[in-house]
């Protein structure tokens, strides 16, 4: 949804009817997760995608349907056969579609305000049927306040943690029920890449993170390196010592932290203080001799093996990278790699499940 804020929040303004399709579950090799969503107003305008173009066609005639009777509907689309190439999944994936109408969405321009400010916010929707849940209050029913109880005791946790997904309770919101399955969507702040090192390879390393849906800040302690007419884009721009503004700033498990300074004075006190944090991915840049004499320095100042087995040094996989953008896409891949439990190898040397829990 976050990719589609900007386009639904400009059909709200001209006052144009809409729907909304979001993958709430998915079995197998589906081609995007829970959360991916697409958009149709009124006027047949689409933004968004939910499969990458396998199934958009027959979504989109569902998104029509949806504006034009005001009602929610769920559809399953599977694997496809010979004759039905146009609604099907070529992957052998399966995915399960909610389509809402805009009039079916609780508070949709308080949710939208709050994707777009950053603030945390989640819904769970049963079809025709919405609740809004916010850190400190609750919007909406589900059709029972026992059921929009328990519904909301669990999105909330899901909230804290980001997490999106189906839950299955029951029609007086029992925990031990599954006759109503509840599409909780969370929306969180985006998380942190913090970028360390002003140079070109963090320019690279800056837009890919962009891409990537990071919120992107580069520090470096060097005025002159550190300008905005170098990076334009990043979302923060911080002149201080490195370890010093690591010590102040927010650090939570969804950050990753590129040390891209490979300078002793910055590297080792910088990653004496990452070593502290929960940051889910550390990486520093550098040579094999660098690396080794890092270990060293590292080691010398008291930081224990099992801290030193988080990072990932020299930065990045081996996919043969000389360029600044060919460096980044390999520290890219190492991340995600690390998210997800991938092995960083070719597919095609695999025979185990495309996409990983």
């Amino acid at each position: 949804m976050r990719d589609i804020v900007d386009g639904l929040a400009g059909w709200r303004v001209a006052g144009v009817a809409f729907a909304v399709a979001t993958v709430a579950r998915t079995w197998q090799s589906a081609p995007r997760q829970p959360g991916a969503a697409m958009a149709v107003s009124a006027h047949g305008d689409v933004v968004g995608s939910i499969s990458g173009g396998c199934v958009e066609g027959a979504v989109y005639e569902l998104c029509r349907t949806a504006i034009q009777t005001g009602a929610a509907h769920t559809q399953t689309f599977g694997v496809s056969d010979d004759d039905a190439l146009d609604v099907g999944l070529t992957c052998g994936g399966t995915i399960q579609v909610l389509v809402q109408p805009s009039v079916a969405m609780t508070e949709f321009d308080q949710v939208l305000a709050a994707i777009r400010d950053g603030r945390p916010v989640a819904t769970a929707s049963v079809e025709n049927a919405q609740l809004v849940i916010w850190p400190d209050r609750v919007a909406g029913s589900l059709g029972a306040p026992d059921l929009d109880d328990a519904a909301a005791r669990q999105a909330t946790g899901m909230l804290a943690l980001g997490v999106t997904g189906t839950i299955h309770l029951g029609r007086q919101g029992q925990q031990r029920g599954d006759e109503v399955a509840v599409f909780v969507q969370s929306y969180v702040p985006p998380p942190r890449m913090i970028i360390f090192g002003a140079i070109d390879f963090a320019a690279a390393m800056a837009r890919i993170g962009k891409f990537l849906g990071y919120h992107v800040t580069v520090c470096d302690a060097r005025p002159v390196f550190a300008t905005r007419a170098r990076f334009p884009d990043v979302d923060d721009l911080v002149v201080r010592w490195p370890h010093a503004y690591l010590e102040s700033t927010a650090v939570d498990d969804r950050t990753v932290l590129c040390v891209l300074t490979h300078d002793p004075k910055f590297d080792v006190p910088l990653l004496q203080v990452a070593f502290a944090t929960p940051a889910r991915y550390i990486g520093a840049m550098g040579s094999r001799r660098a690396h080794d004499d890092r270990m060293r320095r590292l080691r010398e100042a008291g930081v224990p093996e099992s801290a030193l087995a988080r990072l990932c040094s020299p930065i990045g996989l081996d996919l043969g990278a000389r360029t600044p953008e060919e460096t980044a896409v390999a520290i890219a891949a190492e991340i995600t790699a690390q998210t997800w439990g991938g092995s960083g190898r070719p597919l095609s040397d695999l025979a185990t499940p495309i996409h990983h829990s």
